[in-house]
């Protein structure tokens, strides 16, 4: 090779290093502030429907979660015979016998948390059941971090690489029973559990830190929405609305 070739040669690739140190750089400051890195322009018109139609009608206000509502793509999140209905407020299954949450109901939760957002300060977000991943996405455009337990493993790997695909870098995923929750990761500034659960879980009020919120359905057949807030006294508890939630597979039933 000649020397004009080579040193061609040794500033392309000089050229290629720093764009991709740069790009790094930029993916590691976009994630502290939470979301994804790539978008995902596709059926934007139907998302800005869904929530101008079926999310703010609902009294959802958070402009965080509105925008969040209106970024992640749900299409994305359902199996493929079920995309056409989207962006329809009602849940669908996901196989498995599980299902994605109704939009209003994912949009409720999420603002029922009452998150700060990552622009203004750090917060850690634990999800129990990661089902399709859709509810972890939209948590993560709000928070720095957000840590998704999923037992059931083909469901947990489906997400995490459709998740990854979207671009993602602030999710953390686990396969493992969500009741247990994530001690090395605790405390949490919020929990969310997206399954029902006959009685509230123990270790997940203990891995909440003080003036942090637990959102959970509790109940059997149908739930009370119920919301617990750490307090350095103990703990209060609100009563949102009636729900209805598949119930939280534990370790046990697994067997």
């Amino acid at each position: 090779m000649n020397s004009p070739v080579r040193a061609l040669t040794s500033l392309w690739l000089t050229s290629v290093i720093l764009t991709l140190c740069l790009a790094v750089i930029t993916g590691c400051s976009g994630v502290s502030r939470g979301g994804s890195l790539l978008k995902d322009p596709t059926r934007q018109a139907e998302r800005d429907k869904m929530v101008d139609e079926q999310i703010i009608s609902h009294g959802i206000k958070d402009p965080k979660v509105l925008a969040a509502m209106r970024r992640v793509p749900r299409h994305k999140f359902v199996p493929s015979r079920y995309s056409a209905m989207a962006y329809n407020d009602i849940p669908l299954p996901i196989d498995h016998g599980q299902t994605i949450s109704q939009p209003s109901l994912v949009a409720l939760m999420t603002e029922a948390l009452a998150l700060e957002g990552a622009k203004k300060v750090p917060e850690k977000v634990l999800e129990v059941g990661t089902g399709s991943g859709y509810q972890a996405a939209v948590l993560a455009e709000i928070v720095s971090d957000v840590f998704t337990i999923e037992i059931i493993e083909p469901l947990a790997t489906k997400a995490a690489r459709t998740l990854a695909e979207l671009g993602y870098r602030n999710i953390h995923t686990r396969v493992g029973d969500g009741y247990r929750g994530w001690p090395e990761e605790a405390p949490f500034d919020a929990i969310i559990v997206t399954a029902a659960s006959d009685h509230v879980p123990q270790p997940l009020l203990d891995q909440l830190a003080v003036g942090g919120r637990l959102i959970l359905p509790v109940g059997r057949n149908y739930q009370t929405l119920e919301i617990h807030r750490r307090t350095a006294k103990g703990y209060e508890r609100k009563i949102i609305t009636l729900v209805r939630f598949v119930p939280l597979v534990r370790e046990r039933q697994q067997e």
